[in-house]
């Protein structure tokens, strides 16, 4: 799935807000700045909690997701994998497009994420690769983003950093645990408070979407050749 689209996706609720509450922040956001050592958590519905934290070497927040779903490790790895399909359930998704199949565990795609004008779009290229242990059976998948792998478009915002981290974990019979972190910088010149004010909506979204998605007949029954249930 687009690593980058679940925190970049807080971008376009931003730029829908009114002008004049973005005035009201530019007097009072500076001041929201703070140390911030540990996850903390920032919304819980719907069994979706969503968790912030700042790292010294970012002026911008990461996300932690927690949230257990009712589906298989092929199941839910299936969808991740799928990733012609992130603009149907990931956050303000304009495209995703496959660019190489490495391995059926191993993937590079591209994927647009749209922003209300004035704004510019911005883009990403991730690697997606998903390894099991084969004692515990969890599966990790990384997402790095890799910048270069195609020339920057005009009018479009690249994306150089971003890291996301999916931790699947069995738990019962069509059952797993789902920890999903991401740190990226959405590049541009939005002010980090202002960005770090409204993180946690993409994920939220994204999640709540991806419960529908893993019910869709394509992934009910995946099987994957590197996934042992």
């Amino acid at each position: 799935m687009p690593v980058g689209g679940l925190i970049l996706g807080l971008l376009y609720l931003i730029m829908t807000y009114r002008i004049g509450f973005i005035i009201i922040l530019l007097f009072w956001g500076p001041s929201l700045l703070y140390a911030q050592n540990d996850w903390r958590l920032k919304t819980d519905r719907d069994g979706i909690a969503v968790y912030t934290k700042l790292f010294p070497d970012s002026k911008f927040k990461a996300i932690k997701v927690n949230v257990e779903l009712d589906a298989t490790l092929s199941q839910l790895v299936a969808v991740i994998l799928d990733v012609n399909t992130g603009a149907e359930w990931v956050y303000s998704t304009k495209s995703s497009v496959l660019l190489k199949r490495v391995s059926p565990s191993e993937l590079y795609y591209y994927s647009e994420v749209s922003i209300p004008w004035p704004a510019a779009n911005r883009d990403f290229i991730a690697q997606l690769r998903a390894v099991q242990d084969p004692h515990t059976k969890v599966v990790t998948i990384y997402g790095p983003v890799f910048p270069d792998y195609l020339p920057e478009k005009k009018d479009i915002v690249r994306v150089r950093n971003s890291e996301g981290k999916w931790v699947i974990t069995p738990a019962g019979s069509h059952h797993v645990k789902v920890e999903y972190t991401l740190r990226a910088d959405p590049g541009g010149d939005l002010p980090a408070w202002l960005v770090n004010m409204f993180v946690t909506k993409g994920p939220y979204e994204s999640f709540k979407k991806l419960k529908e998605q893993l019910k869709k007949p394509v992934y009910v029954n995946a099987k994957l050749p590197f996934v042992t249930e």
